[in-house]
């Protein structure tokens, strides 16, 4: 997990604990949107690591074959 999608994972938390404590219906609300709109962006995040990972691992393997087939 990066660290940008753990920070948004706690806010999200915080959010979370707000609404829990809330009294009022509406603000209760407000916490529960803004919980929702953290974890959006946490799993946006996750997603982006995950492509960027992927194309890492595409780009090294693509350079091994260049190289094997430079070689042989």
């Amino acid at each position: 997990m990066s660290s940008q999608e753990a920070f948004y994972r706690e806010q999200a938390a915080v959010a979370r604990a707000g609404a829990s404590a809330a009294t009022l219906d509406n603000v209760r609300e407000r916490w529960l949107l803004s919980e929702n709109s953290w974890m959006e962006l946490a799993e946006r995040s996750e997603r982006a690591d995950k492509m960027r990972q992927k194309l890492i691992v595409e780009k090294a393997n693509e350079r091994a074959a260049l190289h094997a087939a430079a070689e042989g």
